[in-house]
């Protein structure tokens, strides 16, 4: 996806509000950190846009996060549950 429709995406998640000018210096440090690839391709609605991909370090990162707000989501569902 290219920066514009990855805030369009997000918005669906319930991440409104979140400036255009933040996506791309975030999409940047990702691409510089080697988390993610881009790459310039023609746009048949104007100029050429970057789209971004996911790399294989991105993947391996994703996962390590996923298993830790896991972790962290069930710590605080069990704090929630204690105060029943």
């Amino acid at each position: 996806m290219y920066g514009y429709k990855i805030s369009q995406e997000l918005e669906q998640y319930g991440f409104q509000g979140i400036p255009k000018g933040t996506i791309y210096p975030l999409l940047l440090n990702m691409e510089k950190k080697g988390l993610i690839t881009g790459k310039m391709q023609p746009s048949s609605d104007g100029p050429k846009r970057k789209y971004y991909r996911i790399s294989e370090k991105g993947l391996g990162e994703k996962k390590i996060f996923v298993s830790e707000w896991q972790s962290l989501a069930n710590s605080v569902y069990q704090l929630i549950k204690k105060d029943k």
